[in-house]
Formats: C-alpha cells, structure tokens, sequence
C-alpha cells in the first residue's frame, strides 16, 4: 500500500544520479552489467512548488478540519501515545463487546476519520466527490482489507472490490483517479507463499517445469532475494492448483469490470516472500487487459527500498516494451523494513532493503527520473508518483517541466495518502499536476492494521506528518488572529 515507508532524517539529494541496471536473463544471473545514466539533472526550468505559504496551501480547508487534523497529527507524533493506542487496538480488550465498542468509537471519531473515508463504497464515494469539490484532489478508492486466509473470505473481498469498482463509476471521472486492490485479499496467503517458493526455484532451476504458471514479465533479478526458497518445493496439489485458478478468476473479475469502466486498478505491494506471486499475477492482468495503448488498465507497484527495484523496473518494462504491452506503475518507498530484516536475519541473510535511507531515496528518484522519461516520449507508460518526501514531489515537479510533460494527460500523477503529506498534495496541485490522495474504507475494526500503521508512520517529531503540524498550527494560529 502506498507510501507505506517512513524516513526521519534530514534528505538531500545528488545533483546528479547515475543508476546501474544489470541486464539480467529472466531465469538466471547478470549476464552483463550496462550502466544506464538516467537524466537527473537539476531541470532548468522551475515549477511553482512553495509548500511554505500554509495560507494558500490550505484556503480550501476549513478551520473545523484544521483543528481535527491537528489534533489527530499531534497526537501520533507523542511517541508513548501511539505504542499506547497500538497496544489497546491489538489487546485483548477488543474481546470483550463493551470495550471493543468504546475503543471503536473513539477510533472511529479521531484517526478512522482522519485517515479513512468512510465504512462502506457509497460513503467512500461521498468523501471522495466533497474532497474533490472542496480541493481538487482526486480519489484513489480502496476497500481496506489486507489478507485472506481462505477461498471463502477470499469470494468476500471480492465482491467488496467490484463493489468499489461500481462505487468508482458513478463517480465524475475529474473526480476518481483509480480504485486499488491487494492480492493478498483474493488469493490465501499460504497460497501466495507457496507460488511464490516455487517461482523461484523456477528462476534458480530454469528447467523446472510449472504448468499453471500464465504468461507474465520478469519478476525477479540478479539481486532479487533468493533466500526463502532453500530447497526444491513440492509442485501444488490439484486443490492448490484449482485455488489458484479461482484467485486468478477473481482478478479477472475485477480487471473486466475495471475495463470496462475505464477505471485503472491498481495492485499493492508485499513483503518479499509474497512479492514474487503478487507480481506474476499484476504482470499476467497487465498482459491480458491492457489493450488501450494510451491509458493502461493494470498498474503494479514498484518499492523502491528494495535493493533489486531497479533492475526489475527496467526488466519488466522491456519486456512490456517487446510484446508492445502498455504498462502502468505505482512507485513507492515502501512499508515493510522491520519485517524484511528480521526475517532476512533468520535466515542468515542481509535485508533486502537498501543499507541507507540515502540509498532508497536514491533508487526511488532515479526510477522516478527513469519513468518519467519514458512517459515523455510516448512509450506506453504511465506512472503515479506516491511520496511523502517533500524532495522527491518537487524534484519530480522540476523533471517534468523539464521534460515538457503535459500534466493533464493522466500520463504522470502524483499521489499522497488520505489525511498526510496534505502540504505537498496542495503545492503539487496548485503547480498544476494530478494529485490524488490514496483513501480505504470499511468497517473500523476492519482499519485497524492500516491505522496502527499510519500511526507509526507520524510517530515523533521528525516523522512524514511533522511539515504539515507545523503548517496547520500556523495556519490556525492565522486564522484565530485574524492575520
């Protein structure tokens, strides 16, 4: 999900990235490395990106909702607080109805509705149009369930997603910019563990045979992480094998529904024991429903704090190139760190994670810089550009002047989650670019995971959510004063 991943430290960024992708067999090691320059020069021509102004930035905001954001922003960045809530929401207190009911409530009316637009696809709906209306910023809907652990939650979620499809049709198009899907709430999760192992036990072993496997683009590199697969897997079972065919049935689904309504899906990311499924199946939907060479369908996410995110970009795009697929993509930091590490340790392993937040802001700017360049010429692409780091959002801003990109053509978007980075989705906006703000609903109980999530994201005073504390305080502080 999208800007998942938090940085707190300082970022500055080289005038000048040059980014090594390895041209890689899609089974087997680098054959040979070719240094690619992606063109990152600091753009000549500027952009109007003044994310200091609160006044202008937040005119369209009233005083009712400053106050809540505020409140809710100050809150998760006292870092005792949050450890506090996240503790209470994971408890056994939500076992018992009385205080489940209490804690639910007092969610719902603080961080649920900061961060989540509402319990069900009509209401999500409504929150994106008064969004829309009262800022311009678009809506990209997303029913908040993460994982399935059987076929039946699995026909669940998935009548949720089409719902969501149909809320997104009845929406103006200037309103709604995609609607989001998670694998890992249509497939069960020890089935996307399974196809993942053996995926890559196929890319160790080039002739190891798999006969459910769909045409799709490369999802592994040189660098990818190997490691969780040790030794061969037993192939699926004919049960396997017919879930499998009913996962791959629910993301058809929802991608005919999708294309038929011209409405672009979008499919998060995981963590790297999953990622290998997750990718295989965006890239097969890609292949299949992205027939419009001037708008794709499918878009996959790119985590930039992966060490191998730039190579498998580059692998998956020329693939998409060759068999003149178009392609969309999300390009995020990324949101699993911790999990990454500790798992990779296990294992004996160093993270898959880049050794530096330099590193990743790195990565993300020259895949970012890389993208942007083949969206420019007519390639096929598009791309939506999901950071919080103010850095990335103007030297993004910068390139795609620089490139004379034209920013309502739905080729280059930006995108922010639903209650932070507002300053930055604001100033984007007001320099003229498709902005959209990433927004789950459903149930509170439901949200939680994504809230506790959130929560950590703006924990302390260096956190994702400490430009725009400062801002709207200002900003109140304006208002109240009469200045």
């Amino acid at each position: 999900m999208f800007l998942k991943f938090k940085y707190m430290a300082n970022r500055f960024l080289r005038p000048n990235l040059i980014h090594r992708f390895s041209t890689v067999s899609p089974v087997g090691p680098p054959t040979t490395v070719i240094p690619e320059i992606l063109s990152f020069d600091q753009p000549k021509q500027d952009v109007d990106l003044d994310l200091s102004d609160q006044a202008r930035l937040f005119a369209s905001v009233p005083i009712s909702t400053l106050l809540r954001s505020t409140a809710v922003l100050h809150a998760t960045s006292i870092g005792p607080m949050v450890d506090l809530g996240s503790w209470l929401m994971s408890s056994k207190l939500m076992d018992t109805t009385v205080t489940r009911d209490l804690i639910l409530r007092v969610v719902k009316g603080t961080f649920y509705d900061h961060f989540c637009a509402g319990e069900d696809a009509a209401a999500a709906a409504r929150r994106v149009s008064s969004v829309y209306e009262s800022t311009g910023l678009k809506g990209m809907l997303v029913y908040g369930v993460e994982h399935a652990e059987d076929s039946g939650a699995c026909d669940e979620n998935i009548q949720k997603f089409i719902e969501t499809v149909e809320a997104a049709k009845s929406l103006p198009t200037s309103h709604l910019s995609s609607v989001v899907i998670k694998i890992t709430a249509i497939c069960p999760m020890n089935l996307l563990k399974r196809v993942s192992d053996l995926l890559r036990w196929q890319y160790k072993n080039p002739n190891f045979k798999l006969p459910w496997k769909l045409n799709s683009f490369p999802v592994f590199s040189g660098l990818s992480p190997l490691y969780h697969t040790t030794s061969e897997p037993e192939p699926l079972t004919v049960e396997e094998e017919r879930e499998l065919e009913k996962a791959h049935e629910r993301l058809k689904s929802v991608c005919k529904r999708c294309q038929e309504s011209n409405v672009p899906l979008l499919i998060d990311a995981e963590d790297t024991i999953l990622q290998p499924a997750i990718d295989y199946m965006a890239y097969w939907s890609a292949i299949m429903f992205n027939s419009d060479k001037d708008r794709p369908i499918v878009y996959n996410t790119i985590q930039a704090y992966l060490k191998d995110a730039g190579e498998r970009l580059h692998l998956a795009l020329r693939e998409s190139e060759e068999m003149n697929v178009p392609i969309g993509f999300k390009l995020v930091r990324g949101a699993y760190m911790s999990s990454e590490a500790r798992l990779a340790y296990s294992l004996g392993h160093k993270s898959p994670v880049h050794d530096t937040i330099q590193d990743t802001h790195d990565c993300y700017n020259g895949c970012m810089s890389f993208l942007m360049e083949k969206a420019s010429n007519g390639s096929g692409i598009a791309v939506i550009l999901a950071t919080h780091n103010t850095d990335s959002g103007k030297l993004g801003a910068r390139k795609a002047s620089e490139l004379g990109i034209d920013k309502e053509n739905g080729r280059i978007e930006f995108a922010q989650l639903y209650g932070m980075s507002d300053a930055l989705s604001f100033g984007l906006k007001r320099a003229g670019f498709n902005v959209s703000k990433y927004m789950p609903y459903g149930p509170v109980d439901t949200a939680i995971p994504y809230l506790i999530r959130r929560a950590y994201e703006n924990r302390g005073m260096m956190s994702t959510g400490a430009l725009d504390r400062q801002l709207m305080r200002k900003e109140l502080k304006r208002r109240v004063m009469g200045w």
